[in-house]
């Protein structure tokens, strides 16, 4: 009895919905895998799975061993991983979830490097605003934005950004520009819909904090939208330095009220809370604090 075959075999079939699937992702026939599941369903003593024509769906003690099976079969790769990199070389998939703006921007032309220096490891890279969880969805890393919630996650801060309120030279020139937050109440606002503060937006200025209500003209939950509005005349937005500095350096908009800062935000990598990280995920880090530590926002 191969208990470990059987627990891969099972959360295999649940990553892949299927019996047929899983058959295809481990090289055996689906006889074989139903087999596999079966015996462990009795060896356990309960039912893992709910079967039917067209679908599988966990029972509530399948859901509990599912994710015990991922933590376990993990630590095992874990585990061969810090052996191999003994030998000189990290190895294996490295499952990763990026912002969608800062990855485009900022982490895709790092990839390369990586890869090349490190080929034993493959990259599964998903970019996604939406906060995942690391060990649900199996993820090894993610890069965050923001202010870090306390959680049972490790995070390593990898660099900052701060938050700029700009428009650009046209929409000043039709609107005029605000002198203190709460005019902003007076103009087009546009918001990213994401934003931890939400619309309620933070300030630090000579006479201390501010915080101002602002009602958007515009919401959207993509960064890059929010730029093309304000770089199209549409209004005044807060967004990230790593995506509108070089905007303004370049004069194409404005910062507005300088003597207000806004929030800064670090940039962290962030992986699950175990006791040894594997070489594949430190390797990645320390790549990306090199590259991060002098960026160019």
């Amino acid at each position: 009895m191969d208990r470990f075959q059987e627990m891969s075999v099972f959360a295999t079939v649940v990553d892949a919905g299927s019996f047929v699937g899983a058959a295809e992702a481990l090289g055996l026939s689906r006889a074989a895998v139903s087999r596999l599941v079966g015996e462990l369903e009795s060896r356990l003593g309960v039912r893992l799975l709910h079967r039917t024509t067209r679908r599988l769906s966990l029972t509530d003690e399948g859901r509990i061993f599912h994710l015990r099976c991922k933590a376990v079969l993990a630590e095992v790769e874990e585990a061969e991983a810090e052996v191999s990199a003994r030998s000189g070389a990290a190895r294996g998939l490295l499952k990763l979830n990026v912002p969608v703006t800062f990855g485009l921007l900022h982490l895709a032309p790092l990839w390369s490097e990586f890869m090349a220096k490190n080929p034993g490891v493959v990259l599964d890279i998903t970019l996604s605003d939406r906060v995942v969880d690391l060990v649900e969805e199996g993820y090894d890393m993610a890069v965050r934005i923001g202010r870090l919630a306390s959680s049972s996650l490790i995070g390593r801060q990898l660099s900052s950004t701060r938050m700029v309120l700009c428009a650009s030279p046209g929409y000043l020139s039709a609107h005029g520009a605000p002198r203190h937050p709460r005019d902003l109440a007076d103009h087009a606002v546009i918001s990213y819909s994401l934003f931890s503060m939400g619309e309620q937006w933070e300030f630090e200025g000579p006479d201390g904090a501010v915080s101002v209500k602002v009602e958007p003209r515009m919401r959207t939950n993509s960064g890059d939208t929010c730029r093309q509005a304000a770089l199209h005349d549409s209004g005044i937005v807060l967004q990230p330095s790593f995506l509108v500095g070089e905007d303004v350096e370049a004069g194409r908009l404005v910062e507005l009220m300088p003597e207000y800062r806004s929030v800064e935000l670090g940039i962290y990598a962030v992986y699950a809370s175990r006791q040894h990280v594997s070489p594949k995920v430190r390797l990645l880090i320390d790549h990306l604090l090199r590259a991060l530590a002098a960026p160019r926002w």
